[in-house]
């Protein structure tokens, strides 16, 4: 897809689908305890694969390129009794770790072996009963891995109580899954590197459904938040709550404290507007740990290099086992629109900045958040985006959104 050297247009409003992570999260509760009314789900492509996969017949689930939905289809599928089922997915998918969610797994007694590479999808899994209620797994790695766990635990008898070892990573997603359990009447608890899951002792007694409306993607809001910053015009958003569940909210404070993109709220109408300072005094350097909200170093250090400042993002160690490596990923493509960057096992870094060549064509990799990251540079220069369609892993909409607030010149 080519895009022309755009103008932001301004006082637009682009209405984004419901959390991807909060709507995969809710579907797993759902089929486990049949009970939760979900409105405002995310239309993205792993939301549609995960609720195709759960209420599939087949003894071959295929989740393709659907990263959360493997991950949390290994826990519930290993609690299905009687079922067996086997769960692959794309080229990508089977050379992404999953052993650490299927070693906890297997310490509560599940049966569960790999096809091929050991440590690897495709996986065979027999659903049983779990009699195991306790278990240890490292506390840096996916916390996909133990809010896969998490979901499961409030159907496990004696409930589940989870040990991490080390340093936690990406805390607002855990933080995140265990107000959801909360929100459906689970009852929680978490207190030093020990987080506990009570059974539901209530599912079969109570058949009253709990209403649960997603709030939009702030994943999704980050590619705004870079056009907004570039472009230097406002844009509004809905449906955006100003207290969310999601770690990538943090989006407001990042590109306030770079960027000058002030965000208000209107609690009534559910709407955020991206209000850019128009006498902003940008930094000199930005120096950032993205340990909390990963999915985002893309998009913040395209805006920067658009804005040419000179970034340090640390915190990183977990995008070199996304759709791509994502840290070498970013670093090519970074070339490409004038930014030599150094990277780590966990960090970016730019070295220098230089005027971009003409013919700007940006490799997606598979990878939704490479394609709608790099986008916002069109305010910039013109750039050609190879494999637009990846969008639809996360936000299907993106392009028609993109056409109706960045105008060609």
């Amino acid at each position: 897809m080519l895009l022309k050297k755009s103008t932001l247009k301004s006082n637009q409003t682009i209405k984004i689908s419901g959390s991807k992570s909060i709507s995969n999260r809710l579907l797993i509760l759902n089929h486990l305890f049949d009970k939760i009314l979900i409105e405002n789900l995310s239309n993205s492509q792993d939301t549609e694969l995960l609720e195709k996969a759960l209420n599939s017949n087949s003894e071959i689930i295929d989740i393709h390129h659907a990263g959360t939905a493997m991950r949390f289809l290994t826990s519930y599928f290993a609690i299905q009794e009687g079922k067996t089922v086997v769960l692959t997915g794309s080229e990508r998918m089977k050379q992404r770790p999953i052993k650490f969610l299927v070693d906890a797994l297997k310490e509560l007694g599940s049966e569960i072996s790999y096809l091929e590479d050991e440590g690897f999808p495709p996986l065979k899994i027999t659903g049983k009963k779990l009699e195991k209620s306790s278990l240890t797994i490292p506390a840096n790695i996916s916390s996909q891995f133990i809010s896969s766990l998490m979901l499961i635990g409030g159907k496990l008898e004696n409930g589940l109580k989870i040990n991490l070892e080390g340093e936690i990573t990406s805390r607002p997603y855990l933080e995140m899954t265990l107000k959801i359990l909360r929100n459906v009447g689970i009852s929680t608890n978490w207190e030093g590197n020990i987080i506990q899951i009570l059974p539901d002792i209530q599912s079969e007694k109570s058949s009253q459904l709990t209403k649960f409306v997603v709030e939009s993607d702030w994943s999704s809001a980050s590619y705004f938040y870079s056009l907004a910053a570039i472009g230097r015009e406002y844009i509004n958003l809905k449906s955006f709550r100003q207290y969310s569940l999601q770690g990538d909210s943090v989006l407001k404070e990042i590109y306030w404290n770079f960027f000058g993109v002030n965000t208000i709220s209107e609690a009534a109408e559910n709407k955020i507007s991206l209000l850019p300072e128009p006498y902003f005094d940008f930094p000199e350097k930005i120096s950032l740990d993205m340990n909390d909200c990963p999915d985002i170093a893309q998009t913040l250090c395209v805006t920067a290099t658009a804005l040419n400042i000179p970034f340090t993002i640390t915190g990183l160690q977990t995008l070199k086992v996304k759709e791509t490596d994502r840290l070498l990923a970013l670093k090519n493509e970074l070339f490409k629109i004038g930014c030599i960057a150094e990277i780590t096992d966990d960090s970016i870094k730019s070295v220098k900045f230089f005027a971009p060549n003409e013919n700007i064509s940006i490799e997606t990799y598979n990878d939704h958040r490479m394609a709608m990251s790099f986008a916002p540079f069109c305010l910039v220069k013109e750039l050609n985006i190879e494999n637009e369609g990846v969008v639809e892993k996360s936000y299907p909409e993106f392009w028609e959104d993109l056409k109706k607030i960045a105008i060609e010149e």
